[in-house]
């Protein structure tokens, strides 16, 4: 094992496996959404072996990584347009001995089809920027900005590029805002790539859901199963069973 840790990053534990993830001290640190999509997808991926997964806009490389360590995937590319960040996601891979099963690329979402082929894969997943561009506010970190704001790639533009590679039925899997719903499920249908589950998730029991989880079937029929809330955290502060298990990197229950 081996890696290079720069003076502005730190080196984090994921408790999963002997795992670690290099993370910027002052951006780019993963949260709920990466832990609780990587989990969604794990339970609800048809595809178990011999599976090609691409992470489009992967960041630290962290969803990537989780993927290794909860699926049987053997094949899981990160994708990321920030040269400094695919640096930092490649040298995570690498200390992890994970070379074999997890490639990170520095290119732009845009340019997928190109970079990657076109219908390659099986399963597209995407934590997305959460923000249109003209709105929000802009932080003046450039980094800060791409993860947040869709200055680079537009939902859209992340939908049509997930299209382009899935196979025929191939399954695209996003974490994203509650009040994109509408965005998301018009924009994904607009691309032929079928909402088929949606789960909401809620910080505690009677608060408005904070983050979705939604799963698409390219070329699908018609028909969204929506499953029950899941809720973080009991009134007291302390995780709920469901939620304790994914952050201790269990799979998420059916």
């Amino acid at each position: 094992m081996g890696f290079t840790l720069l003076s502005d990053e730190t080196l984090d534990d994921l408790q999963l496996k002997g795992l670690f993830i290099i993370q910027k001290k002052n951006t780019f640190r993963f949260g709920t959404d990466a832990v609780l999509l990587s989990s969604f997808v794990a339970s609800h991926m048809r595809y178990k072996k011999k599976t090609s997964i691409v992470d489009m806009g992967t960041g630290t490389g962290i969803i990537p990584i989780l993927l290794s360590a909860k699926t049987e995937a053997d094949q899981i590319v990160g994708l990321e347009i920030q040269k400094s960040i695919a640096d930092m996601a490649k040298r995570s891979v690498e200390g992890n001995d994970l070379e074999n099963r997890i490639t990170i690329i520095n290119g732009d979402i845009r340019k997928a089809k190109s970079i990657l082929g076109p219908v390659s894969n099986d399963i597209v997943v995407s934590n997305p920027p959460y923000t249109k561009v003209n709105s929000g506010f802009i932080n003046a970190d450039d980094g800060k900005t791409v993860s947040r704001h869709e200055v680079c790639c537009t939902l859209m533009d992340l939908l049509q590029s997930s299209f382009s590679l899935l196979k025929p039925q191939g399954e695209f899997f996003m974490v994203h805002r509650p009040e994109r719903l509408a965005d998301v499920i018009d924009s994904m249908r607009r691309v032929k790539i079928e909402p088929k589950i949606l789960r909401m998730v809620s910080p505690k029991v009677g608060k408005a859901p904070m983050l979705i989880l939604v799963k698409g079937i390219k070329n699908a029929n018609p028909g969204l199963k929506i499953l029950p809330e899941l809720i973080l955290y009991h009134e007291k502060g302390d995780y709920t069973e469901e939620a304790r298990l994914m952050y201790s990197m269990g799979l998420e229950s059916e």
